[in-house]
């Protein structure tokens, strides 16, 4: 499967960028109630802040801008949206119906610490090539 190798930067990129479109959609769901209304209004101002979070760093990550504490961020605000919204029913994601934001928790500490990586704007301002925190991806393992 070494064929596949050459295939990491640009899989990695489109992870980064999907999860983050997909986290700035709930965004943008909570704030403009698009593309169908927000299921549980009024909004709180926990709600509001978690809103925030996900339309700013939810657009961060997807240009791949201040990637790194834009994802670090979101992997936080995903860790207290399970434990807020999920956990206090039961520990298991199966059981209370979070799944969704238990991924977007890992998904974001992950990409916390591999930071933007090539295609983003970090990569093209020279933030982004120093600890990437990503196997390297030459076929000997160097």
């Amino acid at each position: 499967m070494k064929f596949l190798y050459r295939f990491g930067e640009p899989a990695y990129a489109l992870v980064r960028v999907m999860s983050g479109l997909m986290f700035l959609a709930h965004g943008v769901q909570k704030y403009f109630n698009f593309p169908t209304d927000y299921p549980y209004p009024p909004l709180n101002p926990l709600l509001y802040s978690a809103g925030a979070i996900e339309l700013v760093a939810g657009s961060l990550i997807v240009l791949g801008l201040f990637t790194r504490p834009a994802a670090f961020l979101a992997s936080g605000m995903a860790a207290v949206g399970y434990w807020y919204g999920h956990g206090l029913n039961s520990f298991s994601p199966i059981v209370n119906g979070g799944e969704t934001i238990a991924l977007y928790c890992f998904i974001f500490l992950y990409i916390s610490t591999a930071g933007g990586r090539r295609f983003s704007i970090d990569a093209m301002i020279g933030r982004s090539s120093k600890g990437s925190g990503l196997p390297s991806t030459s076929i000997g393992g160097a």
